[in-house]
């Protein structure tokens, strides 16, 4: 099948911009939520191009879920961030996308590869919200390629089933909890959703909301070690339902396991509308961030263990425990198929 020349150029997008001091933590480190920040919105051109180069309905690409996330090296004030995002799998109502981050030291011309990142969106009508147009096909070099983007789609899909599945409550902790507790270290932020966070449809850009809930898992890992930490890794992050303008949303993290050298935080977004209360609260985006702990040449720290509380955190925990040590398999045999 043909694809028309417009359609191939509107697959692939690169964005850049330096990294500035407000972009960072105290000792310059930039925050991962800033760089998931700029993937979404590399995501959302390149997959919004994409989607209007057919004839119909005029359309936006609204984020639904981001894959597991590696922040490979940190990105510090002054350097460039160079964001490549590129179309890499469509079906009838989705397209994946895959964004690179590298960045550039401007001074010394050197360039590191700071974040890998893959995004998956649906394209919503501008006339209807709750209409899902249909996406154009992309071309693919090969059959084979074309089957490895089905099997992703397939295994995303199951897995936001899943987790719809599971989704749970926010405890408030007891009063004065003890150092290095759960309790002690949960956070939460609230933040009225304004129109500088909204896309044309007046919902909530996804990596708007990201960024708060990057805020609220280094908040967690920071009480937990009184150190400086930084993001390493996210697990998927599902968004659930859109946030409207006009919400408040409540954004809290929880460590739910704690390894030698790293944090695992479970973040959830709540949302409540102001003019219809009578909708009430609802789960809106739910994730797992992983901190690490630095010193002040940025190499890792111990991290202090978390003090177990009962059979929730327990549970929690030992589920925490589960999927660090699959991660830590497939870091290793990813890096066994490299050398």
């Amino acid at each position: 099948m043909s694809v028309p020349q417009a359609r191939v150029e509107a697959s692939s997008l690169q964005l850049c911009r330096i990294m500035r001091p407000d972009d960072a933590n105290i000792v310059g480190n930039v925050h991962g939520g800033i760089i998931l920040k700029m993937i979404e919105e590399a995501g959302c051109i390149v997959g919004t191009r994409h989607c209007n180069t057919q004839n119909g309905d005029r359309c936006l690409a609204a984020l639904v879920r981001v894959e597991k996330t590696e922040f490979l090296s940190p990105v510090f004030i002054g350097e460039v961030a160079h964001v490549t995002a590129e179309i890499t799998y469509t079906s009838k109502h989705s397209l994946e996308v895959q964004v690179k981050v590298m960045a550039e030291n401007i001074l010394t011309g050197a360039k590191k590869l700071a974040n890998k990142a893959a995004l998956w969106y649906v394209p919503c009508s501008l006339q209807n919200v709750d209409k899902i147009t249909e996406v154009p096909p992309i071309k693919y070099a090969s059959a084979e390629q074309e089957e490895e983007g089905r099997k992703r789609y397939e295994a995303q899909k199951m897995e936001r089933l899943e987790t719809k599945a599971r989704i749970e409550e926010v405890v408030s902790p007891a009063p004065n909890p003890e150092q290095h507790t759960v309790g002690f270290s949960q956070s939460s932020l609230i933040h009225l959703v304004g129109p500088s966070d909204c896309t044309l449809h007046d919902y909530v850009h996804g990596g708007v909301t990201m960024k708060l809930m990057d805020e609220v898992a280094g908040i967690v890992a920071a009480r937990h070690c009184n150190t400086n930490v930084v993001t390493a890794s996210v697990d998927a992050i599902n968004f659930h339902r859109k946030i409207k303008k006009g919400c408040v949303v409540t954004v809290t993290g929880r460590l739910t396991f704690v390894s030698n050298k790293s944090m695992e935080i479970e973040v959830l977004v709540d949302a409540t509308s102001l003019v219809e209360a009578e909708k009430g609260k609802y789960r809106a985006v739910s994730a797992f961030f992983t901190f690490i702990s630095l010193d002040k040449d940025n190499k890792p720290l111990p991290v202090p263990p978390l003090k177990i509380d009962g059979e929730e955190e327990q549970r929690r925990f030992e589920e925490g425990k589960a999927r660090y040590l699959q991660n830590k398999a497939k870091r290793l045999a990813d890096k066994e198929r490299q050398q």
